[in-house]
Protein backbone atom coordinates (compact mmCIF):
# COMPACT_ATOMS: atom_id res chain seq x y z
CA UNK A 1 0.00 0.00 0.00
CA UNK A 2 1.43 3.25 -1.03
CA UNK A 3 2.19 5.69 1.79
CA UNK A 4 -0.37 8.47 0.85
CA UNK A 5 -3.56 5.83 0.54
CA UNK A 6 -2.08 5.05 4.49
CA UNK A 7 -2.31 8.86 5.23
CA UNK A 8 -5.44 9.11 3.74
CA UNK A 9 -7.01 6.29 5.41
CA UNK A 10 -5.43 7.51 8.39
CA UNK A 11 -6.86 10.28 8.25
CA UNK A 12 -10.53 9.13 7.38
CA UNK A 13 -10.75 5.73 9.62
CA UNK A 14 -10.57 8.07 12.62
CA UNK A 15 -13.25 10.52 11.87
CA UNK A 16 -15.38 7.41 9.75
CA UNK A 17 -14.90 6.17 13.79
CA UNK A 18 -15.71 9.02 15.30
CA UNK A 19 -18.70 9.81 13.73
CA UNK A 20 -20.24 5.84 13.95
CA UNK A 21 -19.48 5.91 17.81
CA UNK A 22 -21.00 9.46 17.95
CA UNK A 23 -24.15 8.28 16.21
CA UNK A 24 -24.20 5.05 18.52
CA UNK A 25 -23.79 7.18 21.46
CA UNK A 26 -26.61 10.07 19.90
CA UNK A 27 -29.09 6.64 19.20
CA UNK A 28 -28.61 5.31 22.87
CA UNK A 29 -29.65 8.12 24.39
CA UNK A 30 -32.53 9.67 22.39
CA UNK A 31 -33.87 6.15 22.66
CA UNK A 32 -33.39 6.58 26.57
CA UNK A 33 -34.72 9.88 26.55
CA UNK A 34 -37.97 8.60 24.82
CA UNK A 35 -38.16 5.89 27.21
CA UNK A 36 -38.01 8.72 30.06
CA UNK A 37 -40.52 10.80 27.81
CA UNK A 38 -42.73 7.75 27.43
CA UNK A 39 -43.21 6.95 30.93
CA UNK A 40 -43.53 10.70 32.54
CA UNK A 41 -46.09 11.39 29.46
CA UNK A 42 -47.98 7.57 30.89
CA UNK A 43 -47.87 9.03 34.36
CA UNK A 44 -49.14 12.29 33.75
CA UNK A 45 -51.95 11.24 31.64
CA UNK A 46 -52.87 8.44 34.01
CA UNK A 47 -52.98 10.68 36.79
CA UNK A 48 -54.45 13.12 35.19
CA UNK A 49 -57.30 10.42 34.11
CA UNK A 50 -57.75 9.09 38.04
CA UNK A 51 -58.15 12.29 38.88
CA UNK A 52 -60.50 12.68 36.01
CA UNK A 53 -62.88 9.36 37.16
CA UNK A 54 -62.50 10.46 40.51
CA UNK A 55 -64.37 13.77 40.30
CA UNK A 56 -66.59 12.42 37.54
CA UNK A 57 -67.69 9.44 40.75
CA UNK A 58 -68.01 11.79 43.25
CA UNK A 59 -70.31 14.52 41.15
CA UNK A 60 -72.17 11.58 40.66
CA UNK A 61 -72.38 10.22 44.10
CA UNK A 62 -73.15 13.84 45.37
CA UNK A 63 -76.15 14.13 43.21
CA UNK A 64 -77.68 11.14 44.16
CA UNK A 65 -76.56 12.26 48.09
CA UNK A 66 -80.20 13.94 48.72
CA UNK A 67 -82.02 10.41 48.08
CA UNK A 68 -79.17 8.02 49.33
CA UNK A 69 -79.61 10.02 52.45
CA UNK A 70 -83.01 8.89 52.69
CA UNK A 71 -82.45 5.44 52.92
CA UNK A 72 -79.43 5.63 55.24
CA UNK A 73 -82.70 5.96 57.97
CA UNK A 74 -84.75 3.12 57.23
CA UNK A 75 -87.18 3.15 60.07
CA UNK A 76 -88.02 6.70 58.64
CA UNK A 77 -88.23 5.31 54.59
CA UNK A 78 -90.75 2.66 53.63
CA UNK A 79 -89.13 0.51 51.67
CA UNK A 80 -91.95 1.89 48.52
CA UNK A 81 -90.30 5.01 48.81
CA UNK A 82 -86.58 3.72 49.03
CA UNK A 83 -87.83 1.62 45.84
CA UNK A 84 -88.70 4.85 44.28
CA UNK A 85 -85.72 6.79 45.60
CA UNK A 86 -83.20 4.00 43.67
CA UNK A 87 -85.23 4.26 40.36
CA UNK A 88 -84.76 8.06 39.90
CA UNK A 89 -81.19 7.36 41.01
CA UNK A 90 -80.86 5.17 38.47
CA UNK A 91 -82.49 7.43 35.83
CA UNK A 92 -80.34 10.83 36.65
CA UNK A 93 -76.91 8.46 36.28
CA UNK A 94 -78.32 7.12 33.02
CA UNK A 95 -78.69 10.67 32.22
CA UNK A 96 -75.10 11.58 33.49
CA UNK A 97 -72.50 10.93 30.28
CA UNK A 98 -69.68 12.68 28.66
CA UNK A 99 -69.02 11.69 25.37
CA UNK A 100 -69.76 8.56 23.69
CA UNK A 101 -67.54 6.34 25.54
CA UNK A 102 -68.40 8.22 28.69
CA UNK A 103 -71.02 7.03 31.16
CA UNK A 104 -71.71 5.24 34.36
CA UNK A 105 -72.52 1.80 35.35
CA UNK A 106 -74.39 0.43 38.29
CA UNK A 107 -74.46 -3.17 39.91
CA UNK A 108 -75.57 -4.31 43.00
CA UNK A 109 -72.84 -5.82 45.20
CA UNK A 110 -73.29 -9.68 43.99
CA UNK A 111 -73.15 -9.05 40.35
CA UNK A 112 -76.08 -8.16 38.54
CA UNK A 113 -76.28 -5.30 36.51
CA UNK A 114 -78.78 -2.22 37.60
CA UNK A 115 -77.93 0.36 35.03
CA UNK A 116 -75.69 0.67 32.13
CA UNK A 117 -76.54 3.18 29.45
CA UNK A 118 -74.71 2.11 26.63
CA UNK A 119 -75.03 -1.83 27.21
CA UNK A 120 -78.94 -1.41 28.16
CA UNK A 121 -79.03 -5.54 27.19
CA UNK A 122 -77.22 -6.33 30.56
CA UNK A 123 -79.05 -4.55 32.92
CA UNK A 124 -80.80 -7.81 34.75
CA UNK A 125 -78.09 -10.33 34.19
CA UNK A 126 -76.00 -11.22 36.91
CA UNK A 127 -72.18 -11.00 35.18
CA UNK A 128 -70.56 -12.06 38.60
CA UNK A 129 -68.33 -14.77 36.16
CA UNK A 130 -67.82 -12.78 33.67
CA UNK A 131 -64.22 -12.93 32.60
CA UNK A 132 -62.07 -11.28 30.64
CA UNK A 133 -60.34 -12.84 27.08
CA UNK A 134 -56.90 -12.82 29.80
CA UNK A 135 -59.32 -14.70 32.05
CA UNK A 136 -59.32 -12.07 35.32
CA UNK A 137 -62.89 -11.99 36.92
CA UNK A 138 -63.73 -8.42 35.79
CA UNK A 139 -66.90 -7.79 38.18
CA UNK A 140 -65.73 -9.39 41.22
CA UNK A 141 -62.57 -7.22 40.80
CA UNK A 142 -64.89 -4.10 40.40
CA UNK A 143 -67.24 -5.11 43.54
CA UNK A 144 -64.03 -6.22 45.89
CA UNK A 145 -62.16 -2.93 45.17
CA UNK A 146 -65.39 -1.08 45.89
CA UNK A 147 -66.34 -3.04 49.33
CA UNK A 148 -62.29 -1.66 49.84
CA UNK A 149 -63.23 2.01 50.01
CA UNK A 150 -63.08 2.65 46.34
CA UNK A 151 -60.60 3.45 44.02
CA UNK A 152 -59.02 2.33 40.21
CA UNK A 153 -59.40 -0.93 38.18
CA UNK A 154 -57.88 -1.65 35.08
CA UNK A 155 -60.06 -4.05 32.84
CA UNK A 156 -61.05 -4.96 29.44
CA UNK A 157 -64.66 -4.15 27.97
CA UNK A 158 -66.21 -3.58 24.80
CA UNK A 159 -65.92 0.03 23.49
CA UNK A 160 -69.26 1.34 22.31
CA UNK A 161 -67.76 3.71 19.76
CA UNK A 162 -66.24 0.81 17.87
CA UNK A 163 -67.46 -2.76 19.45
CA UNK A 164 -63.85 -3.72 20.20
CA UNK A 165 -62.53 -4.35 23.31
CA UNK A 166 -60.28 -2.42 24.68
CA UNK A 167 -58.03 -1.87 27.80
CA UNK A 168 -60.37 0.64 29.96
CA UNK A 169 -59.75 2.66 33.53
CA UNK A 170 -62.68 2.21 35.95
CA UNK A 171 -62.89 4.06 39.42
CA UNK A 172 -65.76 2.34 41.69
CA UNK A 173 -67.06 3.22 44.99
CA UNK A 174 -70.08 1.17 47.04
CA UNK A 175 -73.16 2.97 48.54
CA UNK A 176 -73.42 0.16 51.29
CA UNK A 177 -77.34 1.17 52.38
CA UNK A 178 -78.37 0.29 48.48
CA UNK A 179 -76.43 -2.28 48.14
CA UNK A 180 -74.52 -0.96 45.07
CA UNK A 181 -71.24 -0.29 42.87
CA UNK A 182 -71.55 2.70 41.34
CA UNK A 183 -68.93 3.74 39.09
CA UNK A 184 -67.91 5.44 35.74
CA UNK A 185 -64.52 4.40 32.96
CA UNK A 186 -61.86 6.00 30.32
CA UNK A 187 -60.52 3.73 27.54
CA UNK A 188 -56.87 3.84 27.35
CA UNK A 189 -56.45 2.97 23.49
CA UNK A 190 -56.67 6.44 22.93
CA UNK A 191 -53.87 6.83 25.02
CA UNK A 192 -51.68 4.46 23.83
CA UNK A 193 -52.05 5.62 20.29
CA UNK A 194 -51.16 9.25 21.08
CA UNK A 195 -48.05 7.30 22.92
CA UNK A 196 -47.56 5.06 19.48
CA UNK A 197 -47.24 8.12 17.23
CA UNK A 198 -45.20 9.93 19.17
CA UNK A 199 -42.85 6.91 19.58
CA UNK A 200 -42.94 6.77 16.10
CA UNK A 201 -42.10 10.40 15.52
CA UNK A 202 -39.06 9.77 17.93
CA UNK A 203 -37.99 7.36 16.05
CA UNK A 204 -38.75 9.51 12.75
CA UNK A 205 -36.31 12.16 14.76
CA UNK A 206 -33.78 9.18 15.11
CA UNK A 207 -33.54 8.04 11.62
CA UNK A 208 -33.30 11.63 10.63
CA UNK A 209 -30.16 12.46 12.77
CA UNK A 210 -28.56 9.51 11.81
CA UNK A 211 -29.08 10.65 8.05
CA UNK A 212 -27.43 14.03 9.20
CA UNK A 213 -24.68 12.21 10.82
CA UNK A 214 -23.88 9.83 7.79
CA UNK A 215 -24.19 12.95 5.63
CA UNK A 216 -21.88 14.36 7.57
CA UNK A 217 -19.36 11.45 7.69
CA UNK A 218 -19.84 11.27 3.56
CA UNK A 219 -19.15 15.32 3.41
CA UNK A 220 -15.95 14.95 5.61
CA UNK A 221 -14.79 12.04 3.61
CA UNK A 222 -15.38 13.70 0.11
CA UNK A 223 -13.66 16.61 1.81
CA UNK A 224 -10.55 14.71 3.17
CA UNK A 225 -10.33 13.13 -0.26
CA UNK A 226 -10.71 16.17 -2.26
CA UNK A 227 -8.15 17.87 -0.02
CA UNK A 228 -5.73 14.51 -0.43
CA UNK A 229 -6.55 14.66 -4.22
CA UNK A 230 -5.45 18.41 -4.47
CA UNK A 231 -2.90 17.69 -1.85
CA UNK A 232 -1.34 14.87 -4.36
CA UNK A 233 -1.69 17.07 -7.59
CA UNK A 234 -0.01 20.03 -6.32
CA UNK A 235 3.04 17.48 -4.52
CA UNK A 236 2.75 15.86 -8.34
CA UNK A 237 3.06 19.12 -9.97
CA UNK A 238 6.06 20.02 -7.52
CA UNK A 239 7.82 16.72 -8.20
CA UNK A 240 7.53 16.61 -11.59
CA UNK A 241 8.88 20.60 -11.38
CA UNK A 242 11.83 18.99 -9.16
CA UNK A 243 12.54 15.84 -11.58
CA UNK A 244 12.94 18.09 -14.46
CA UNK A 245 15.40 20.03 -12.43
CA UNK A 246 16.98 17.43 -11.40
CA UNK A 247 17.37 16.21 -14.66
CA UNK A 248 18.31 19.39 -16.06
CA UNK A 249 21.03 18.79 -13.28
CA UNK A 250 21.99 15.42 -14.28
CA UNK A 251 22.14 16.41 -18.14
CA UNK A 252 24.61 19.34 -17.09
CA UNK A 253 26.63 17.12 -14.84
CA UNK A 254 27.03 14.42 -17.55
CA UNK A 255 28.04 17.39 -20.16
CA UNK A 256 30.18 19.00 -17.10
CA UNK A 257 31.83 16.05 -17.19
CA UNK A 258 31.69 15.22 -21.03
CA UNK A 259 33.91 18.63 -20.74
CA UNK A 260 36.41 17.87 -18.69
CA UNK A 261 36.96 14.96 -19.72
CA UNK A 262 37.61 16.23 -23.19
CA UNK A 263 39.44 19.12 -21.85
CA UNK A 264 41.69 16.32 -20.38
CA UNK A 265 41.90 14.00 -23.39
CA UNK A 266 42.64 17.42 -25.62
CA UNK A 267 45.15 19.12 -23.32
CA UNK A 268 46.75 16.09 -21.59
CA UNK A 269 47.09 12.56 -23.33
CA UNK A 270 46.05 14.03 -26.96
CA UNK A 271 49.11 16.73 -26.76
CA UNK A 272 51.49 13.83 -25.54
CA UNK A 273 50.50 11.27 -28.10
CA UNK A 274 51.01 13.83 -30.90
CA UNK A 275 54.40 14.39 -29.71
CA UNK A 276 55.32 11.01 -29.41
CA UNK A 277 54.18 10.56 -33.01
CA UNK A 278 56.29 13.47 -34.29
CA UNK A 279 59.07 12.22 -32.40
CA UNK A 280 58.86 8.67 -34.19
CA UNK A 281 58.45 10.12 -37.42
CA UNK A 282 61.66 12.35 -36.88
CA UNK A 283 63.47 9.76 -35.79
CA UNK A 284 62.42 7.21 -39.17
CA UNK A 285 62.73 10.08 -40.97
CA UNK A 286 66.19 10.93 -39.67
CA UNK A 287 67.58 7.32 -38.66
CA UNK A 288 67.79 8.87 -34.86
CA UNK A 289 67.29 6.75 -32.24
CA UNK A 290 68.39 8.38 -29.96
CA UNK A 291 64.60 10.59 -29.89
CA UNK A 292 62.91 7.06 -29.08
CA UNK A 293 63.50 7.24 -25.33
CA UNK A 294 61.99 10.42 -25.49
CA UNK A 295 59.15 8.73 -27.28
CA UNK A 296 58.93 6.23 -25.14
CA UNK A 297 58.99 8.00 -21.87
CA UNK A 298 56.18 10.13 -23.48
CA UNK A 299 54.18 7.19 -24.14
CA UNK A 300 54.79 6.16 -20.42
CA UNK A 301 52.82 9.73 -19.51
CA UNK A 302 50.44 8.91 -21.68
CA UNK A 303 49.90 5.75 -19.85
CA UNK A 304 49.91 7.53 -16.44
CA UNK A 305 47.08 10.34 -17.39
CA UNK A 306 44.67 7.13 -18.66
CA UNK A 307 44.87 5.77 -15.66
CA UNK A 308 44.09 8.65 -13.94
CA UNK A 309 41.48 9.36 -15.79
CA UNK A 310 40.29 6.17 -15.48
CA UNK A 311 40.64 6.04 -11.66
CA UNK A 312 38.81 9.83 -11.76
CA UNK A 313 35.95 7.93 -13.76
CA UNK A 314 35.63 4.68 -11.36
CA UNK A 315 39.02 3.68 -9.17
CA UNK A 316 39.42 0.29 -9.85
CA UNK A 317 40.55 -0.29 -5.96
CA UNK A 318 37.08 0.38 -5.04
CA UNK A 319 35.97 -2.57 -6.43
CA UNK A 320 39.07 -4.90 -5.30
CA UNK A 321 40.44 -3.61 -2.31
CA UNK A 322 36.97 -1.30 -0.59
CA UNK A 323 36.17 1.40 0.41
CA UNK A 324 39.19 2.17 2.80
CA UNK A 325 41.39 1.92 0.50
CA UNK A 326 40.18 3.18 -2.52
CA UNK A 327 39.75 6.91 -0.11
CA UNK A 328 43.19 6.20 0.60
CA UNK A 329 44.09 6.46 -2.94
CA UNK A 330 42.39 9.28 -3.06
CA UNK A 331 43.96 10.92 -0.34
CA UNK A 332 47.24 10.45 -1.97
CA UNK A 333 46.28 11.74 -5.24
CA UNK A 334 45.10 14.84 -3.94
CA UNK A 335 47.96 15.62 -1.20
CA UNK A 336 50.36 15.01 -4.18
CA UNK A 337 48.78 17.49 -6.45
CA UNK A 338 49.07 20.29 -4.16
CA UNK A 339 47.75 22.01 -0.71
CA UNK A 340 46.16 20.92 0.82
CA UNK A 341 47.66 18.05 3.15
CA UNK A 342 45.10 14.76 3.06
CA UNK A 343 45.41 11.96 5.56
CA UNK A 344 42.60 9.55 5.83
CA UNK A 345 42.16 7.90 9.28
CA UNK A 346 39.53 4.07 9.00
CA UNK A 347 37.93 3.94 12.81
CA UNK A 348 36.48 0.30 14.08
CA UNK A 349 36.64 -2.55 12.19
CA UNK A 350 36.25 -2.74 8.06
CA UNK A 351 32.98 -4.36 7.05
CA UNK A 352 31.89 -4.92 3.61
CA UNK A 353 29.47 -2.86 1.94
CA UNK A 354 27.16 -2.95 -1.41
CA UNK A 355 28.65 -1.82 -3.84
CA UNK A 356 25.76 1.28 -4.38
CA UNK A 357 27.16 2.22 -1.01
CA UNK A 358 30.78 2.23 -1.76
CA UNK A 359 30.01 4.06 -4.93
CA UNK A 360 27.64 6.48 -3.08
CA UNK A 361 30.51 7.37 -0.20
CA UNK A 362 33.18 7.48 -2.60
CA UNK A 363 31.48 9.58 -4.74
CA UNK A 364 30.68 12.13 -1.88
CA UNK A 365 34.16 12.35 -0.69
CA UNK A 366 35.77 12.89 -4.05
CA UNK A 367 33.06 15.56 -4.40
CA UNK A 368 33.90 16.95 -0.88
CA UNK A 369 37.74 17.33 -1.87
CA UNK A 370 36.94 18.99 -4.88
CA UNK A 371 35.25 21.93 -3.21
CA UNK A 372 37.95 21.73 -0.46
CA UNK A 373 40.26 22.81 -3.42
CA UNK A 374 38.22 24.93 -5.47
CA UNK A 375 36.45 27.07 -2.64
CA UNK A 376 37.86 26.18 1.11
CA UNK A 377 41.64 27.15 0.84
CA UNK A 378 42.02 24.50 3.61
CA UNK A 379 45.79 23.86 4.52
CA UNK A 380 44.94 20.37 6.01
CA UNK A 381 41.74 18.10 5.37
CA UNK A 382 40.91 14.92 7.52
CA UNK A 383 39.21 12.36 5.98
CA UNK A 384 37.52 9.33 8.95
CA UNK A 385 35.83 6.53 8.10
CA UNK A 386 34.11 5.08 10.85
CA UNK A 387 32.57 1.39 11.82
CA UNK A 388 31.12 2.34 14.84
CA UNK A 389 27.35 1.17 16.57
CA UNK A 390 25.13 3.78 15.80
CA UNK A 391 24.49 6.84 18.13
CA UNK A 392 21.11 5.66 18.98
CA UNK A 393 21.42 1.89 19.13
CA UNK A 394 24.05 -0.09 20.93
CA UNK A 395 22.33 -3.58 19.15
CA UNK A 396 23.23 -1.68 15.90
CA UNK A 397 26.07 -0.55 13.58
CA UNK A 398 26.56 2.10 11.42
CA UNK A 399 29.21 3.60 8.85
CA UNK A 400 30.04 6.93 8.87
CA UNK A 401 32.49 9.18 6.63
CA UNK A 402 33.66 12.57 8.15
CA UNK A 403 35.34 15.19 6.01
CA UNK A 404 36.77 18.13 8.15
CA UNK A 405 39.15 20.88 6.44
CA UNK A 406 40.77 24.08 8.10
CA UNK A 407 39.87 26.26 5.43
CA UNK A 408 37.63 29.34 5.38
CA UNK A 409 34.34 28.06 5.42
CA UNK A 410 30.75 29.24 4.06
CA UNK A 411 27.26 29.79 4.51
CA UNK A 412 25.39 26.23 3.44
CA UNK A 413 21.86 27.46 3.16
CA UNK A 414 22.80 30.55 1.06
CA UNK A 415 24.95 28.18 -1.32
CA UNK A 416 22.18 25.99 -1.68
CA UNK A 417 18.99 28.81 -1.99
CA UNK A 418 21.61 31.24 -3.74
CA UNK A 419 22.87 31.07 -7.45
CA UNK A 420 21.05 28.05 -9.14
CA UNK A 421 24.69 27.08 -10.37
CA UNK A 422 26.31 26.88 -7.21
CA UNK A 423 25.61 24.46 -4.75
CA UNK A 424 24.70 21.61 -7.03
CA UNK A 425 27.51 19.87 -5.14
CA UNK A 426 25.84 19.83 -2.49
CA UNK A 427 22.56 18.73 -3.84
CA UNK A 428 24.42 16.13 -5.11
CA UNK A 429 25.89 14.63 -2.37
CA UNK A 430 22.41 15.07 -0.52
CA UNK A 431 20.70 13.36 -3.71
CA UNK A 432 23.19 10.64 -3.59
CA UNK A 433 22.75 9.89 0.42
CA UNK A 434 18.91 10.25 0.05
CA UNK A 435 19.03 7.44 -2.17
CA UNK A 436 20.76 5.11 -0.34
CA UNK A 437 18.91 5.87 2.96
CA UNK A 438 21.64 7.33 4.56
CA UNK A 439 22.00 11.44 5.98
CA UNK A 440 24.09 14.09 5.53
CA UNK A 441 24.98 16.74 7.84
CA UNK A 442 26.96 19.76 6.68
CA UNK A 443 28.23 22.00 9.43
CA UNK A 444 30.36 25.21 8.44
CA UNK A 445 30.14 29.02 8.67
CA UNK A 446 32.86 31.81 7.46
CA UNK A 447 35.62 31.37 8.60
CA UNK A 448 35.69 28.35 11.01
CA UNK A 449 36.25 25.71 8.49
CA UNK A 450 33.80 23.09 7.29
CA UNK A 451 33.14 19.59 8.72
CA UNK A 452 30.33 17.09 6.54
CA UNK A 453 29.27 13.85 7.59
CA UNK A 454 27.84 10.98 5.70
CA UNK A 455 26.07 8.46 7.69
CA UNK A 456 24.37 5.15 6.58
CA UNK A 457 22.62 3.35 9.57
CA UNK A 458 22.91 -0.84 9.66
CA UNK A 459 19.02 -1.07 8.55
CA UNK A 460 19.88 1.08 5.30
CA UNK A 461 23.13 -1.18 4.75
CA UNK A 462 20.82 -4.14 5.24
CA UNK A 463 18.32 -3.16 2.55
CA UNK A 464 20.77 -2.34 0.10
CA UNK A 465 22.49 -5.65 0.28
CA UNK A 466 19.19 -7.15 -0.30
CA UNK A 467 17.95 -5.32 -3.22
CA UNK A 468 21.32 -5.66 -5.06
CA UNK A 469 22.76 -9.60 -4.01
CA UNK A 470 25.53 -8.87 -6.38
CA UNK A 471 26.88 -5.92 -4.62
Amino acid sequence: MRLRLKILLLAILPLVASLLLIAVAVRQQERQLLAQEHAAMERTYMDARRDELRHYVELAVSTLQPLYAHGSVPAQNPPDRVEADKREALRLLSALDYGEDGYFFVYDLQGKVLMHSRQPDLVGRNLWELRDPLGRPTIQQLIGQARAGGGYVEYLWRKPSSRDTAPKLGYVVAMEHWNWMVGTGLYLDGMRATLQQLDHEAQANIAQTMWWIAAIAVFGVALISASALALNLSEHRVAETKLRALAHQVVRSQEDERAHLSRELHDGVSQTLVSTKLLIESAQQNGDTLLLPRALERLNDSLVEVRRLSHRLRPALLDTLGLPAALAHLAREFDEAGPPRVGVQVVGMPRELPELLNTVLFRVAQEALTNVVKHAAARRVEITLEFEPAPDRSDSWAVLLRILDDGVGFDPVAAERGDPHQGIGLRNMRERMASVGGQLDLQSSPGHGTQLEALVRDAAIRRLARDNPLG
